[in-house]
């Protein structure tokens, strides 16, 4: 049917007397009322041309809702009443991706994308005719949507890109995603496309609004506030793992398809390119299937050079787009150039991301508060009027230290220029001189502690400030927090708002007491029933047990991360040899400088220390070498690895415990003492640089677990 048809239909329907028919008129019914409602969906949630008004759209889905419930045998999986499934998801089932959902390469300026162009026609021979597409790089939640014979069966989330959370019952509820789409006259039986749930700008102030009305009416209850929405992106990635699809509904939520991942005949066999022959022509046949697609802000170009000025200009736009956008996404257009172009382990060779350069804003600084960390470090934090950016609304912004602060001739009163790098970290570039009043006041740095009012020092070869009182109230809430976390202990259920309340209730009061805690009065706490203290004891129980070098990182110690960690822990029997080892010896370690041996030395010299590892020993905590990560072969031995981006077979944590057991060494950064670079899913930096330096070998993961295997 055409649009003029599914009107006429409408206004036919809408003069019934919406009464249950008989089973005969039931069935055309069900057919008609199911068409013309997700027609309207489509022009309301992906042409934004809404063709009949909201009162009228109830009163047919109502109708519809009243045949189904007294003919059940006639509701069908791409039924509009289908959308908001029926109970809770008690949770994600991981699912695979038909293909793995690739991660892209991203440039900055128009020199990297006249590299990409060069690249692209060299693959291609460059009498070949390159035709791009460039469209927007939607800041949402990726998404991949799978269809068979015709019909939406699955949905899951991008995960590390081989495997991901089906979220089906949820991508339901979004209404831009169409239920049904006739694939098939394409010779289409099977079919995975991707996009990226957002939410637009408007509909995320409404929720925020919503929000705050909620919040007014559960303060003046005396009730403890819900937390408000950070930003659309984070919004809508968090609504797509809610429970309860109905919550899923009312967040608003649209889905921009912007690729075909796979597509199979009815044999399984892959669709020919002939049929989707183009990028530009695909989001034409997507679109004309009811899926919502980049449209007005999509274009195709023959030059490199025009590419550019179209991406320069929408970064001149973006914040008039009513969607988030970081950049725009530049690929070859024909999918057999594509084909031919091929990939890395990483990303597509024929696609590279046009990234947007970081936002700006500007703000009054109106004091500085000073937080002291697990170490005693005092570090300056900007309280700003708040402002938008990004999305996200900004009041603290991290000074990092008194030279932070000199170097940029920061003052009190400033009208600062804050940035978010990558959209995503606030940083104060520096202060607008040309605002001053004459009233700004010089940021005096502190010279005691803000917990304790101990006299802080500053070691002459550091630039923070620390506070060395060891008995410091914020330190110790730093390092309890520390002692529990996932790299340290790993004990659930003792996060940081957790720790400050035990704390405050004098229910732990150093890292020995955590294992000896009064669970009946835990249990008397608000919010803590017989499960959730169970669950804690059971995970501090499980601690006691971890490897030894879990617990060398968990005490703290300044300059000790993992990887020294894990050295440590296969050099001794028991952690308390160390107090006996002087700097020289320490220092015939691999990795071990003057800095991390004179922070070994002052740790395992202190009485205090010691007597600590002595109690935890006694309270049965593991602080032997129990070799639970001997070598099992020497395969890589001699080589050096370092993993970056995400895996998908493996945690990095496991990866490098692989690499240890057969051998080889891991290290922390990219330098010509790097053999092995095993780059996963969104690869950043670190892959640039290695990029850079011939002698490091680029591989992928099922590359390294053939090396060992």
């Amino acid at each position: 049917m055409n649009q003029a048809a599914y009107i006429l239909l409408t206004e036919q329907l809408l003069k019934s007397t919406f009464e249950v028919p008989n089973e005969a008129e039931a069935k055309v019914l069900v057919e008609q009322l199911q068409g013309v409602i997700n027609f309207h969906d489509q022009q309301y949630y992906v042409q934004s041309k809404p063709v009949v008004t909201d009162y009228d759209y109830d009163l047919l889905f109502k109708w519809l809702k009243l045949i189904e419930e007294n003919y059940p045998e006639l509701i069908s999986p791409d039924s509009p009443t289908q959308r908001v499934a029926k109970g809770l998801n008690k949770e994600f089932p991981t699912v695979a991706h038909l293909k793995p959902m690739m991660s892209l390469e991203n440039s900055y300026n128009a020199a990297d994308l006249q590299e990409f162009a060069r690249k692209v026609k060299e693959a291609l021979q460059e009498d070949q005719k390159v035709k791009f597409t460039v469209e927007p790089k939607y800041d949402g939640s990726s998404i991949a949507l799978v269809y068979e014979n015709d019909v939406f069966v699955r949905a899951a989330t991008r995960g590390n890109g081989t495997e991901g959370d089906e979220i089906t019952a949820n991508a339901k509820t979004i209404k831009s995603i169409p239920l049904k789409a006739n694939f098939s006259q394409y010779g289409i039986a099977k079919i995975e496309v991707r996009g990226e749930v957002i939410i637009d700008t408007e509909n995320f102030k409404k929720l925020q609004k919503e929000r705050l009305d909620i919040n007014k009416k559960l303060e003046s209850e005396g009730k403890k506030a819900l937390e408000l929405f950070k930003n659309p992106r984070n919004t809508a990635a968090g609504a797509l793992r809610m429970k309860d699809p109905k919550e899923v509904a009312a967040r608003r939520l649209e889905a921009i398809i912007y690729n075909i991942g796979h597509a199979e005949d009815i044999d399984g066999k892959d669709i020919d390119t002939a049929v989707l022959r183009s990028q530009f022509g695909n989001m034409d046949l997507l679109r004309s299937l009811g899926f919502k697609t980049p449209e007005a802000e999509r274009a195709q170009f023959d030059q490199i050079e025009d590419v550019s000025a179209f991406c320069l200009a929408w970064e001149k736009k973006r914040d008039n787009y009513p969607i988030e956008i970081d950049g725009m996404v530049v690929k070859v257009d024909d999918t057999a150039q594509q084909q031919r172009i091929g990939k890395t382990a990483h990303h597509p060779k024929w696609a590279i991301a046009y990234k947007f350069k970081a936002r700006q804003a500007q703000s009054r600084l109106v004091r500085i508060d000073y937080q002291v960390g697990r170490t005693g470090a005092v570090t300056p934090v900007a309280k700003i009027e708040p402002v938008q950016l990004a999305g996200v609304e900004i009041s603290s912004i991290s000074l990092h230290n008194e030279d932070f602060i000199k170097d940029k001739d920061i003052r009190l009163g400033d009208l600062v220029i804050i940035e978010r790098s990558g959209d995503v970290i606030p940083y104060i570039v520096g202060a607008v001189a040309e605002a001053r009043t004459g009233q700004e006041q010089p940021i005096v740095f502190p010279d005691t502690c803000p917990s304790c009012q101990h006299h802080l020092v500053k070691p002459e070869d550091e630039s923070v400030w620390r506070c060395i009182n060891p008995n410091c109230i914020a330190q110790l809430e730093e390092r309890l927090i520390h002692f529990g976390s996932k790299d340290a202990m790993e004990i659930s259920g003792l996060g940081e708002e957790i720790v400050r309340k035990f704390i405050a209730e004098n229910i732990i009061t150093d890292m020995a007491s955590i294992y000896q805690m009064d669970y009946q009065k835990v249990r008397s706490l608000e919010g803590w029933k017989d499960r959730s203290v169970e669950n804690l004891k059971a995970s501090v129980e499980a601690s006691k047990n971890n490897p030894l070098w879990r617990l060398i990182v968990a005490l703290g110690i300044r300059h000790v991360g993992v990887t020294t960690a894990k050295m440590l822990a296969k050099q001794v029997d028991k952690l308390t040899d160390l107090k006996d080892w002087d700097e020289e010896k320490l220092k015939e370690l691999e990795d071990i400088g003057p800095k991390v041996a004179q922070s070994l030395l002052e740790f395992f010299s202190d009485d205090d220390n010691i007597a600590l590892l002595n109690q935890l020993e006694s309270l049965g905590v593991n602080i032997s070498n129990n070799s639970q990560s001997a070598q099992v072969s020497n395969a890589l031995e001699g080589k050096t690895f370092l993993f970056t981006g995400t895996l998908a077979k493996m945690s990095r944590d496991d990866a490098k415990e692989l690499v240890e057991k057969h051998g080889g060494k891991n290290l922390s950064g990219i330098s010509a003492n790097l053999d092995y670079l095993i780059a996963g899913e969104k690869a950043g930096s670190k892959l640039t640089k290695a990029q850079k330096i011939p002698t490091i070998n680029i591989i992928d993961e099922d590359t390294f677990l053939s090396m060992i295997q």
